[in-house]
């Protein structure tokens, strides 16, 4: 029974490592398109995807494809 738990949480900690690195992937090929498009939008739960989302017509290339990697998630 302690083995189990102690994998489920290794696992949940790995996708909670894997996740962080999406927001630090994100944050770095989006951050201009955030500051002109959801300066105001409080990050948390995929807010801010969101928002870039509704305006992917005008984003930045790096940015598009960030997205387009956080949406097949």
């Amino acid at each position: 029974m302690t083995r189990a738990i102690l994998i489920a949480a290794l696992l949940c900690l790995s996708g909670a490592a894997h996740a962080q690195d999406l927001t630090a992937e994100q944050r770095s090929a989006c951050m201009g398109d955030y500051e002109k498009f959801c300066k105001g939008v409080a990050p948390g739960g995929g807010r801010i995807i969101a928002c870039l989302s509704k305006s992917s017509d005008k984003l930045a290339p790096e940015c598009k494809k960030v997205l387009t990697a956080a949406e097949k998630k």
